[in-house]
């Protein structure tokens, strides 16, 4: 029986815009009715997380930045895993000679040196989903994480990290060179005690390795009660792994990674399609999905 549902947001439970589909939306209220606990488990902040939950009115706890942060349902602070300044320091110093443009989470928001290319960088990623609207448009939309402070400028992130003011959860660097990224991603993972992952082909997570979602995940449900084998995660990108490495019921998006379906017993709908709700009405609900499915890349 599955007492805890955990699912991934961008890819995952959020289609190409970014929103939570009413098939979604249903699916997480029918399980949460029925005493399931129901957790977004995501890299982003908790800020940007709540901006896409709540605009569909979606109350649950979030684990944020790969596991950094967890939060309750009221966006009390559970649990936290940071870097320390040290550690940050020296990933900083990496990045900066890898010539990648990167942002910086922490306790009190997000953080860019370069607003343009900030703005630049999330035109491309929105590209790939926001298909009906133009470049010009997606801007806007780009503009519109400063304008409601998911984003913040800074002239020079030393300050953030030396000063000790802020818990450093995670550096997010983004390059659409993969090559560069796979050498600065061997580098960072000489630096003891960092967990490097990736929600996107686009870039390169660094937290620390108690700042994972598994790890996050599995004391989340310790804390509740709930074992590994009555815990479900969904998931489409290699930051999700570790939960679903870890999670008795481990279910890949249609439009996940191949790593993804290689680690996962099941293959749900595309993002798209909702393929949240697939997998709970299958496994919550006990409905028959016929477009669930094993993956024909599962490892035998």
């Amino acid at each position: 029986m599955i007492k805890c549902v955990a699912t991934d947001m961008d890819g995952t439970l959020l289609d190409a815009k970014m929103q939570v589909s009413q098939e979604n939306k249903k699916a997480i209220e029918a399980a949460q009715a029925q005493g399931v606990e129901v957790v977004v488990a995501t890299g982003r902040s908790y800020f940007e997380a709540r901006f896409a939950l709540d605009e569909a009115d979606i109350h649950c706890p979030v684990i944020c930045i790969n596991g950094a942060e967890t939060r309750d349902p009221e966006g009390n602070i559970v649990e936290q895993a940071f870097l320390p300044v040290d550690q940050a320091l020296e990933v900083y110093s990496m990045l900066k000679k890898a010539g990648l443009y990167f942002e910086i989470y922490t306790d009190q928001g997000t953080y860019t040196d370069d607003y343009e290319k900030a703005l630049d960088i999330m035109v491309d990623i929105y590209l790939s989903g926001y298909t009906d609207l133009s470049p010009e448009q997606l801007r806007e939309e780009a503009k519109k994480r400063f304008d409601i402070g998911l984003l913040y400028l800074v002239d020079s992130y030393e300050p953030v990290i030396r000063e000790g003011k802020h818990s450093i959860y995670k550096f997010l660097a983004y390059s659409f060179d993969e090559e560069k990224l796979e050498k600065a991603s061997g580098l960072l993972e000489r630096i003891p005690e960092l967990a490097i992952s990736s929600s996107g082909s686009e870039n390169i997570e660094i937290t620390h390795t108690d700042a994972q979602k598994g790890t996050a995940l599995e004391r989340f449900i310790e804390s509740k009660g709930i074992r590994l084998e009555e815990t479900m995660a969904i998931g489409d990108n290699l930051n999700d792994l570790s939960m679903l490495q870890k999670a008795g019921v481990p279910v890949a998006m249609e439009n996940a990674n191949p790593q993804v379906k290689q680690v996962c017993s099941y293959v749900t709908d595309l993002n798209d399609e909702s393929g949240v709700a697939s997998a709970i009405n299958r496994f919550i609900l006990g409905e028959q999905v016929s477009s669930f499915h094993s993956p024909s890349l599962k490892q035998k």
